[in-house]
């Protein structure tokens, strides 16, 4: 027992990346209890949770590439956790908007979801991070599989475009955050796409040299012995 490794990741790491992860909310709520928040503390909660949603999903976007340029192969050990948290804050804004907003009206609701554009983007990435909070689990990635799971959570690079539009039509006039978002966003998904070609370049040379190796062996054995 007194041999076995620390595991600095599990027990120092990830503990501290979880209080840093709640350190927004906890803020805000001090604002709030402090009565340190705007005029209009509605807008302030919306906002908050809004742009911390965007910003932990670009962070989850970061780590593979991170870990891949650091080799520091731990990193992939806070994606789950830090995606569970853009989901959490994207609950917290959504319930902001329907409780606080519209006090549960749902005909005001349903109807703002279908008239302003940048309701219905939001709604629609929150909807798609539904499934991707459900299967984050490794029962639930075990039933499905390695293949079908990673396929599904590529919609998390969708969920994270539909934020940054939700976001850049939401402000209107200041459009310099949401367009910083946007650009990190679509160089994530150029390093993603480079990869993918990498790979498939890779696995092409690979089946090349194979087949080429298998028609020397089919020619070796059709010459005649000596």
């Amino acid at each position: 027992m007194g041999n076995r490794r620390f595991d600095w990741v599990r027990y120092v790491l990830k503990p501290v990346a979880f209080v840093l992860c709640l350190l927004p909310l906890a803020l805000l709520g001090y604002d709030f209890f402090t009565d340190n928040l705007s005029a209009n503390p509605i807008s302030d909660f919306t906002n908050v949770t809004g742009v911390w949603t965007l910003r932990f999903l670009v962070i989850t976007l970061s780590i593979t590439p991170l870990r891949k340029i650091s080799r520091w192969s731990s990193l992939q050990r806070f994606r789950r956790m830090i995606g569970l948290f853009a989901f959490l804050y994207v609950c917290l804004h959504f319930t902001t908007y329907i409780y606080l907003d519209k006090f549960f009206d749902w005909q005001e609701i349903i109807k703002d979801i279908g008239k302003r554009p940048f309701i219905t983007v939001g709604f629609t990435a929150l909807t798609l991070l539904i499934p991707l909070a459900l299967t984050s689990f490794d029962a639930v990635m075990r039933r499905m599989g390695g293949k079908r799971w990673r396929r599904l959570h590529r919609l998390v690079y969708v969920c994270a475009i539909l934020g940054v539009v939700h976001y850049f039509w939401l402000v209107k006039a200041d459009t310099q955050r949401p367009v910083i978002y946007g650009i990190i966003v679509m160089l994530l998904l150029c390093y993603r796409f480079w990869v993918f070609l990498v790979a498939r370049a890779a696995k092409k040379r690979q089946s090349k040299e194979q087949l080429s190796a298998t028609s020397g062996s089919d020619l070796l054995q059709t010459l005649p012995n000596r």
